[in-house]
């Protein structure tokens, strides 16, 4: 409480000290602000003493903040405020206004560039739409890198245009498109047009009505990509139980067309199957991207007992001028959500496993070639046995863990012992386990616990030994070893 109260009184001194120093002015300095705050938070805190036209975020935890009335900027300094939890220090700025050109060497502009940080999941140009629409008209979208984008408002008057742009910029300055990723790094563009030649993900012109152009169309395949594309698209895909439907569905409404704003509900969405975390983004594909896969180690039977754990797994397709890049086709979007949340930035064979969203809707079979194994880098999975969301009754015995040090078992033979399981450990060279915990045998085989020491050894046998064949001495058919994660070791 002491110290507490020495901060209040040395925060009021300088506060005071501050407000000798400099006249009054419509720009205030703002000093102790925690590392990761953002322009957003900060015009969160500060809106109720008046409206805020410019925000920026300086070095060493400081800001300077534009009230658009002088009176607001004298009621903030007077106060005692805190943001995001902080109780932070304030005074009038030295400056009438932010000199946006000396601090980021661009004069203000309608035309904001995006910069999306740790893109996980793609991003479109009907997502930044949605998200600046809001704050004024919308003229033009280019995403011209991977993670850049420019956002182009209207060029009424200069001043309106300009005062738009920063109220978007303070606005969503930091912000997360999805939780724990696709930060928003904004800044004003150099270019005060930009240029649409046509209209999809990636360009899009909002100017010409009802927002796209006639496009050259090319004849569709009757049948789809592939067969899997043609099943999925007639009966649904695994682990869903729609009717047959026709292969052409719109996918807009006309009216919201018209409207230049794209109809969400139109949308079609998977029916989604049970789960136990919050539903995915709108965007989301059902292809996953995978980085960092030790080439020695991983084919595509070992990306499938990885992947199988979190979804359906339906086709699998290692990049040929990309080692180490995988391009997995998941059975619904919500698979490849639960596998970004729980795989990125894994490390399995002292790799680091990067997870993300491909921009790609579906995979498309080409020329394979083979692995460092003398396998084949692509192979289809969408019937086999080995995936586990393929009926209700399956789906419904499954559990969605983060990767642990426990592996469950199950489908064993119902006399295997840890002995044997240290057998198999040894002739697939895995690490030897910690622990092995057997119970009592069910249904003609047997489960039980599996620990090792670290996380990622835990996965490398997962990856390894799942869907291993365990042959009984008088049985001929073998039985299909199956694991999973567990929590069980968390909890003791």
């Amino acid at each position: 409480m002491e110290s507490e109260e020495n901060s209040r009184t040395t925060l009021s001194k300088h506060s005071a000290e501050g407000h000798r120093r400099a006249d009054p002015s419509p720009v205030v300095h703002v000093r102790g602000l925690l590392d990761s705050i953002t322009e957003g938070e900060l015009v969160e805190a500060l809106q109720d003493f008046g409206a805020v036209s410019n925000v920026r975020l300086l070095p060493r935890n400081q800001a300077l903040v534009e009230f658009e009335s002088l009176s607001a900027a004298e009621d903030c300094v007077e106060s005692e405020v805190t943001v995001s939890g902080q109780l932070v220090f304030l005074s009038f700025s030295t400056s009438s206004q932010i000199n946006e050109r000396a601090e980021s060497g661009r004069e203000p502009n309608h035309v904001l560039l995006f910069t999306v940080l740790n893109p996980l999941y793609p991003v479109t140009t009907d997502m930044l739409y949605l998200i600046c629409c809001p704050y004024g008209e919308v003229l033009r979208i280019v995403i011209f890198r991977r993670n850049q984008a420019m956002v182009e408002y209207p060029l009424q008057t200069q001043f309106d245009c300009v005062e738009t742009a920063q109220a978007v910029r303070a606005v969503l300055q930091g912000a997360e498109l999805f939780s724990g990723c696709c930060s928003l790094r904004i800044e004003f563009a150099k270019p005060s047009k930009l240029s649409v030649l046509k209209n999809d993900s990636e360009t899009r012109d909002y100017t010409v009505p009802p927002f796209y152009k006639a496009e050259a169309q090319t004849r569709p395949a009757l049948l789809g990509h592939h067969p899997s594309a043609f099943h999925a698209a007639v009966y649904g895909r695994p682990g869903h139980y729609s009717a047959p439907r026709p292969l052409s569905e719109s996918t807009r409404d006309p009216e919201s067309l018209e409207a230049g704003i794209p109809s969400l509900l139109s949308l079609p969405m998977p029916h989604r199957p049970p789960s136990h975390g919050p539903p995915p983004p709108l965007a989301l594909g059902r292809v996953l991207m995978l980085h960092g896969l030790e080439p020695s180690q991983f084919n595509c039977e070992r990306v499938f007992n990885l992947l199988c754990v979190f979804g359906n797994v339906e086709l699998v397709k290692f990049l040929r001028n990309k080692p180490g890049v995988a391009m997995v086709q998941m059975g619904d979007e919500y698979a490849v959500e639960r596998a970004v949340m729980h795989l990125n930035n894994s490390v399995i064979f002292d790799s680091k496993i990067g997870a993300c969203v491909s921009k790609q809707p579906e995979i498309i079979p080409g020329r394979s070639f083979e692995l460092e194994d003398g396998s084949s880098s692509y192979k289809d999975f969408y019937m086999s046995k080995n995936n586990r969301f393929t009926s209700q009754e399956k789906t419904a015995k499954n559990r969605f863990q983060h990767p642990s040090r426990t592996l469950h078992f199950f489908s064993a033979p119902p006399e295997v012992t840890a002995d044997n399981f240290e057998e198999v450990c040894d002739s697939l060279k895995l690490p030897s386990f910690c622990s092995c915990k057997i119970f009592p045998p069910k249904n003609k085989s047997s489960s039980g616990l599996i620990e090792w020491d670290s996380i990622p050894k835990a996965m490398e046998a997962l990856v390894v030994l799942n869907h291993h064949l365990m042959r009984q001495a008088d049985q001929k058919v073998p039985y299909t070893l199956r694991l999973c994660f567990s929590n069980a070791g968390d909890r003791e």
